[in-house]
């Protein structure tokens, strides 16, 4: 018993850590000059993003290269500029931080 609670909670650090981790990296890359988590700023709140792309299967890869290479239009008429100081791998891990929040 006194195992299961120990592994579930090294579990549950490791997944809350790797959570932050990636709102790190968002402050990092200055997404959250523009974005942030529950609210519109500039851009819309991540978590409207994930609400709104949920079904979508092709999302990740359309919002990968939106936040390498800018966008317009579908959040309304503020466009997104491009971001050349994020990695290919960096913004698959954003944008599949972004996808999991609820």
């Amino acid at each position: 018993m006194k195992y299961s609670l120990l592994v579930g909670s090294v579990l549950a650090m490791m997944v809350s850590g790797s959570a932050w981790a990636n709102a790190d990296l968002a402050k990092a890359k200055n997404c959250m000059a523009c974005h942030a988590v529950d609210n519109k700023v500039v851009g819309p709140a991540f978590k409207d993003v994930a609400k709104k792309y949920a079904s979508d299967k092709t999302a990740e890869a359309k919002l990968v290269q939106k936040v390498l290479k800018g966008g317009s239009g579908v959040w309304g008429a503020v466009a997104m500029p491009p971001n050349a100081q994020v990695s290919d791998a960096e913004a698959k891990t954003l944008v599949k931080w972004v996808l999991s929040l609820k």
